[in-house]
């Protein structure tokens, strides 16, 4: 689900994009974050905590907590709360604390 428009704010989505979730192909937009890209294709759950393995979703969404760390085009500890979506590129859930290797 995204916003179509606004009653007070005039915003423009930027163009549509695809990249990749998982290997699997989503429809973004380049003005919008990864975050919100896969919020809006139905994808609520961003990760798994690292010790007890619980769900994380967007929480803070300015990019002050960690609950968004995913890996982006293969670096990991990435906010995708604040990091905006570009085509082609590869989004995974990040597991653990995230590694660079």
């Amino acid at each position: 689900m995204r916003l179509e428009e606004h009653p007070v704010l005039d915003f423009d989505r930027g163009e549509e994009v695809v990249f990749y979730y998982n290997g699997q192909p989503i429809t973004g937009f380049t003005h919008e974050t990864i975050a919100a890209a896969l919020h809006a294709a139905g994808i609520r759950t961003l990760g798994h905590s690292p010790h007890l393995h619980r769900p994380r979703g967007l929480f803070c969404a300015i990019g002050n907590c960690s609950s968004c760390f995913m890996t982006v085009d293969g670096e990991p500890n990435v906010r995708v709360c604040v990091t905006r979506v570009k085509a082609g590129m590869k989004v995974e859930e990040q597991h653990g604390k995230g590694v660079v290797l």
